[in-house]
């Protein structure tokens, strides 16, 4: 059995956890990353061809990895945003301009950024082992002990200073330091997809609530939008085995004729839904970030988003650590993951109770209930504060903001 030592060893090389590799290299550490699946872009689960709806703040961490150049081409600005629902007359809208941005956000394809990730993880100096798949892991008296299997390599060991849980939902390493996780079912399953329609969207983002659930259309390149249509389990199932004719027929119904005709579908997935939450942060020698911190509905598009933020403030405190310390420099000590925890607690809580609270509100089939939500949507509509506090909130720009999503270097000496 092989022996790796080193300063920090990411489980889970997805998004998350790629963007956090690539961002501790900065600060010259020892990172190992350790993921399940090979890093190929086309097989990765994480690197598939659904679509993301990034923040301001997300591309400007992305930018101060160097990883944006690589995407930019392939992103699609959001310049509006408009929310209705069926059978209502009000409606809601946000426009990039009124808020003095170029763009809202962008969308673009997982495999576009896990594609430029891994580009960039090569040039780096973290220390890839892939497929490998974390078996067991103990604490040690100054590192965490993780046991890998490594395909034909065979089995590996790694002493890690700080382990950091980043695989996912069903995080493995997450519980194997005893923190849990809680959450439940929304019930609800999202249908993702590529469609085609008569008109181009004018880089608007479309949010449209009906009876069945909500319906998000992001715009891509070439005209195209990416679906993700939220159903009941059984009734996504029988809407992704219709024919296309059937299916852009009942899309069509549900979404109305804002864009003309519905004229092609892709490929359909579907992904049940939930909302789970990890216990804590942190554990002695660990922090958990991404979906194994929290995974969420993705009604408001917020769940990627939150995620890079953990990996760029968990980046932020260790740096400035790193900058601060005369001697030694320990990226597990005790004191660092307690700022790590404190950080991010305030913001995973307002997110979560943000999209929990309008998946509820928006399930809600009684008419006076409706009716506040018709007369809410106006009144947002009217009003310019309503419009600036959301604005900034799906910005990523509430509460303390990473340097990194700010657009300051990440190795800037704290004041």
């Amino acid at each position: 059995m092989s022996t790796l030592r080193c300063d920090v060893a990411i489980a889970g090389g997805g998004l998350v956890g790629a963007s956090l590799a690539l961002a501790l290299a900065q600060l010259d550490l020892d990172v190992v990353l350790i993921e399940a699946r090979p890093f190929d872009v086309v097989d990765h689960p994480s690197f598939d061809d659904r679509t993301t709806a990034l923040s301001n703040g997300s591309r400007r961490i992305f930018e101060g990895l160097d990883v944006w150049p690589l995407i930019e081409r392939e992103a699609t600005a959001i310049r509006r945003i408009h929310v209705s629902e069926r059978g209502r007359f009000a409606f809601a809208r946000i426009d990039a301009a009124e808020q003095g941005l170029t763009a809202l956000g962008y969308v673009v394809v997982n495999r576009i950024m896990g594609a430029a990730l891994w580009r960039r993880l090569q040039r780096s100096s973290v220390r890839i082992l892939a497929p490998a798949r974390v078996t067991a892991m103990t604490l040690e008296a100054d590192h965490r002990r993780i046991e890998c299997v490594c395909g034909e390599r065979g089995a590996s060991l790694i002493h890690a200073k700080l382990a950091i849980a980043a695989d996912g939902a069903r995080s493995v390493v997450r519980e194997a330091a005893g923190v849990g996780a809680s959450g439940w079912s929304y019930e609800q399953t999202a249908l993702i997809a590529n469609v085609a329609v008569q008109r181009h969207h004018d880089h608007v983002a479309y949010e449209r609530f009906t009876p069945a659930g909500p319906i998000a259309l992001l715009p891509l390149s070439e005209g195209r939008l990416g679906l993700v249509w939220t159903l009941a389990p059984q009734a996504a199932q029988q809407i992704a085995q219709a024919s296309d004719e059937q299916f852009l027929a009942r899309l069509q119904s549900e979404f109305g004729f804002r864009l003309g005709r519905f004229t092609r579908v892709g490929a359909r997935n579907l992904y049940p839904l939930a909302l789970t939450r990890s216990d804590e942060h942190i554990a002695p020698r660990l922090a958990v970030v991404g979906a194994a911190a929290q995974s969420l509905h993705p009604i408001a598009g917020q769940g990627f988003n939150l995620g890079l933020r953990d990996a760029a403030s968990l980046a932020e405190v260790l740096a400035d650590a790193r900058i601060a310390a005369s001697g030694p420099f320990d990226p597990g000590d005790g004191l660092l993951l307690n700022r790590y925890r404190e950080w991010r607690s305030s913001d995973r809580q307002r997110i979560v109770r943000f999209t929990d609270g309008l998946v509820r509100l928006f399930r809600q089939p009684f008419a006076p209930v409706r009716a506040a939500r018709s007369l809410g949507m106006l009144a947002f509509d009217l009003l310019p504060q309503a419009k600036d506090a959301l604005s900034q909130l799906s910005l990523g720009a509430a509460g303390r903001v990473p340097r990194l999503a700010r657009g300051a270097p990440l190795l800037t000496a704290p004041p």
